[in-house]
């Protein structure tokens, strides 16, 4: 492992590690990244190996300017509208994976060009995460590599964010050290968010993560009754249902006593087919469904895991992950989490792995009325 200051060389350098398949960790606008490229198979295996990452969860990819994005990414006019308001910046847009013909296929086989995006950076749905970094080293080395390396934070999955390299190398193992081959030592970054993740693919754009840029997705209604709640529930998991089995779910509930947290997690239970009485969890603290029947983008036999969690009586976020929080999200189970205003700094600490949905039910005018507004924050 070799540890660098930015200066004259640093581009070059980085170059060069990525061109023999290494890893490097690299200040952005955001947080430090671990950076290899993207169209190298066993430069991504190295990186998921140092990021201890589940399979089958994407990489997102850095690139020069909108030229190279359109060579693996098939942009649509929402996603071309987004180019051009919010990048360069902290914004990852998700688009189609860009079908090349075969005529095109040939022509790089012959050039040399490696076009094709190494195994397990897109996702398995056909998509793949895009971002033009709005920090000049990072797009200088994009440029001299003339092709995507990954964007991703540095940090080990579900450990903390890495703004300095102690934030780094105090949290993982020796062996993980022993995969990165260069450090880029800015220092202290400043403390802001990852990038806000869009997904472009849907009739209408789907915001996954706000980050530094954020995005209005607040959306709210009014239930006259809990037949009523427990229909924005299911109408609320049929906008996110296409995410399961690639990411987890999570419904971070809030409200008053009484308010129909516990009423809107059975309508989210109706819509995944679960049969069982959904009860309060306040004195278990969780409780799991399985759905009854598989869903095909799991796999046969793979059924999805409803986690039903109240945090009433839990006092710190350290006493949620004791419930096994990592583990469901590796998983990438569906969870509704009553009181989640109480866990919510635990809980926002997954939003590179989860959609996370905020959910915030409130007494209405009338005995039966209930407000129930909702949205990535």
């Amino acid at each position: 492992m070799q540890i660098i200051k930015p200066g004259s060389g640093t581009e070059e350098l980085a170059v060069e590690v990525l061109k023999k398949g290494g890893l490097v960790i690299i200040p952005t606008e955001t947080v430090y990244g671990a950076m290899v490229d993207a169209t190298n198979s066993k430069a991504v295996e190295k990186l998921t190996k140092y990021k201890k990452r589940p399979l089958g969860k994407p990489y997102s990819i850095a690139v020069a300017d909108q030229e190279m994005a359109e060579e693996y990414a098939e942009l649509n006019e929402t996603a071309r509208n987004l180019y051009k308001k919010f990048l360069p910046g902290p914004v990852t847009i998700i688009s189609k994976l860009k079908i090349r013909s075969l005529r095109e296929q040939k022509s790089n086989i012959k050039s040399g060009s490696k076009f094709k995006l190494a195994p397990g950076v897109s996702s398995e749905l056909g998509t793949v995460g895009v971002r033009i970094p709005d920090y000049k080293l990072v797009t200088d080395i994009v440029k001299r590599l003339g092709r995507p390396v990954t964007a991703t934070s540095a940090n080990a999955s579900y450990k903390k964010r890495p703004y300095k390299i102690t934030d780094i190398l105090e949290n993982i193992s020796d062996k993980q050290k022993s995969l990165i081959d260069l450090i880029v030592d800015a220092g202290e970054l400043a403390h802001n968010e990852p990038s806000t993740v869009i997904d472009t693919t849907l009739d209408d754009p789907m915001v996954l993560r706000q980050g530094t840029i954020v995005l209005s997705t607040k959306c709210g209604v009014l239930s006259r009754s809990e037949e009523d709640t427990q229909n924005i529930g299911k109408e609320l998991w049929q906008k996110y249902e296409q995410y399961a089995g690639q990411r987890a779910i999570i419904f971070s509930l809030e409200g008053p006593m009484g308010a129909g947290k516990t009423v809107f997690t059975k309508g989210l239970a109706r819509a995944l087919g679960i049969t069982d009485k959904i009860v309060s969890p306040t004195y278990n603290l969780q409780l799991s469904y399985l759905t009854p029947s598989p869903l095909q983008n799991l796999g046969e036999g793979h059924h999805l895991v409803f986690n039903h969690m109240d945090m009433w009586r839990i006092q710190s976020g350290e006493e949620l992950e004791g419930l096994g929080l990592a583990g469901l999200i590796n998983d990438k189970s569906v969870l509704a989490i009553e009181w989640a205003d109480r866990v919510a700094e635990t809980i926002r600490k997954y939003s590179e792995e989860a959609v996370i949905i905020w959910v915030k039910i409130s007494y209405g005018k009338k005995i039966n009325e209930r407000v129930i507004s909702w949205g990535i924050l």
